[in-house]
């Protein structure tokens, strides 16, 4: 009997013993995910309380052209904008190749557009007629040519939107020289002089080409180092409004002002 008490009170000193290490392994558990869950909030505090890149004046970093939307949104949000942002390597890739293929064709080997469309014709013709012909004497079906029509609504509606487009551009335009905003009409006037000096220097297809490049490439690299181009874009504008207020006490303020100037002030 004795020995059967003691091997009963070494039983339930050992369960004791195990309950007690079980209890201090959740306890310490519970502390740790406790201190883990702290730090968690403790770093989702910091980075929510961490300031939006700034300038060298202290101030929110400005957008560039006041831009509020990402870049994708301001080119539409479409299938274009995947295409110059290379949301699509594959198809952007394959566009700005095909217009390089394009250019280099006509600018560099100098092949003309009728010309090509000829030679064209003429390989598509021969090799339809001789198969055609040739599908009696090797036993094989004549070739299926599909009929080629152009739908009527998409020519439509791009001709609709071009309509709109050009319509805006000469209300913009009409605009611009009824009013007397003196600072938009020197705006447009660098603008069309730049536009007459790039046109004197290379004909269409090579200005079309570098536009074409340029969009797949500047905005790209843009969204890429959005943050540092908004910085350096906001010391140039401050410098530039520095170097307009300069400009505007010296020589505009000078100027003759007409009667409607006043009247709208007035």
């Amino acid at each position: 009997m004795a020995e059967h008490e003691e091997r009963k009170v070494e039983k339930e000193e050992q369960e004791e013993s195990m309950m007690d290490k079980i209890s201090e392994k959740l306890h310490f558990s519970s502390h740790h995910s406790s201190a883990s869950s702290s730090s968690d909030s403790d770093d989702d505090k910091k980075k929510a309380s961490s300031p939006p890149p700034t300038s060298s004046f202290g101030s929110k970093v400005r957008r560039l052209f006041g831009r509020e939307r990402p870049v994708h949104k301001v080119f539409g949000g479409g299938k274009p904008a995947d295409v110059f942002l290379w949301r699509n390597k594959k198809i952007s890739a394959g566009f700005l190749g095909g217009a390089t293929a394009i250019w280099i064709l006509f600018e560099v080997v100098e092949y003309h557009l009728l010309t090509l469309l000829c030679h064209g014709l003429m390989i598509a013709l021969a090799g339809l007629f001789l198969w055609s012909n040739a599908s009696t004497f090797i036993h094989k079906s004549a070739p299926h040519i599909p009929e080629v029509h152009i739908p009527e609504k998409p020519v439509l509606e791009f001709a609709t939107a071009l309509r709109n487009e050009i319509n805006r551009a000469l209300e913009g335009l009409r605009e611009i020289a009824s009013e007397r905003d003196l600072k938009m009409f020197l705006l447009v006037i660098g603008g069309l002089w730049l536009a007459s000096i790039l046109g004197g220097c290379c004909d269409f297809l090579t200005l079309f080409y570098i536009i074409v490049v340029v969009l797949h490439t500047v905005p790209v690299l843009y969204e890429k180092y959005e943050d540092q181009v908004d910085s350096f874009a906001e010391k140039a504008l401050h410098e530039l409004k520095k170097q307009y207020a300069v400009f505007d006490a010296k020589v505009l303020s000078k100027i003759p002002r007409g009667p409607l100037k006043d009247k709208k002030k007035a």
